[in-house]
Order: C-alpha cells, then sequence, then structure tokens
C-alpha cells in the first residue's frame, strides 16, 4: 500500500513539470524540447503577466510556446527566438527584463508605488493624530467646570 501511494505521489509531482504544454505541442526532438522549455520558462505570458509561456494555460502562451518551438526546428539559436519574441511584444514579455531607460518603470516601478504609498500613510495618520490631538484640548469653560468638580470632590 505505501509502494502505491508513493507512486501516486511520484506521479502527480512529476506531471507539474509538465506545467501547461500541452503533448501535441511537444518536440520529438529531446534536445530541442529542452531548448524551447528552458527558453519558455524565460518568457513572460502577457495575458497573466505572473507565469511563464510554460506554465501558462493562455491561448497566447499556447501560440507563444508553438512559436519558440517552431522557431528552434527553423535552426535559430536560443538568442535569436529571445530576439524575435522581443521584437514582437517589447522587453516586457521577458521575466527578467534587462536594465535599461525604457525599463525602469518595470524594475523601479513596484518601489516607487511603494514608497508613495508609504508617505501618503505617514502623512495621513500624522495629520489625523493632529487633529485628534486639537480635539481633546479643553476649553477655558471645562477646565473651570473640571477643577470645580474636583474641588467638589476632594
Amino acid at each position: 500500500m505505501k509502494r502505491i501511494v508513493f507512486l501516486f505521489l511520484v506521479a502527480v509531482l512529476s506531471a507539474t513539470s509538465a506545467l501547461a504544454v500541452e503533448p501535441d505541442e511537444v518536440l520529438d526532438d529531446p534536445v530541442l524540447e529542452a531548448r524551447a522549455r528552458e527558453i519558455s520558462k524565460n518568457l513572460r505570458c502577457v495575458v497573466c503577466q505572473n507565469q511563464s509561456i510554460d506554465e501558462s494555460n493562455a491561448d497566447l502562451a499556447r501560440d507563444l510556446r508553438i512559436l519558440v518551438r517552431e522557431r528552434l526546428v527553423a535552426g535559430d539559436s536560443d538568442q535569436e527566438v529571445i530576439d524575435f519574441v522581443v521584437a514582437r511584444y517589447g522587453d516586457f514579455v521577458l521575466l527578467n527584463p534587462p536594465m535599461k531607460g525604457i525599463t525602469y518603470a518595470l524594475w523601479f516601478g513596484p518601489i516607487g508605488f511603494a514608497g508613495i504609498a508609504g508617505l501618503s500613510g505617514f502623512f495621513y495618520f500624522r495629520h489625523r493624530s493632529k487633529s485628534r490631538a486639537g480635539e481633546m484640548e479643553l476649553s477655558d469653560a471645562e477646565k473651570m467646570r473640571l477643577a470645580e468638580i474636583l474641588k467638589s470632590d476632594g
């Protein structure tokens, strides 16, 4: 029984290595298929944006996987395939875009948004605490009334 469970777990876990690649997409040449998988792991699905085309089930990701395999079968090098896809979709299609002027927003945008959010929160709470401090101040009449109450109790 343990052996069956073990084999089942191995089968399930090894199936995840296939990810979203359909059986009809797989190349007959294992060397070309390995190259295609390596390229696909580094290209972003422009629909999902948070997955590689190797992981995504989107139709566009499937089209890109097929395109990568077609270019490899045609004799392109790995870099030529990547350059071809980047020429069509821009640097955004790379999961690790190069550091250059046009991609600064991709690299530093999240940091900028986090900084703006942090500063906004800081100023909001600072203003809120100052306005509440003003609300807690007693007027002169309230101070006199409080002093009378304290004298009568003591």
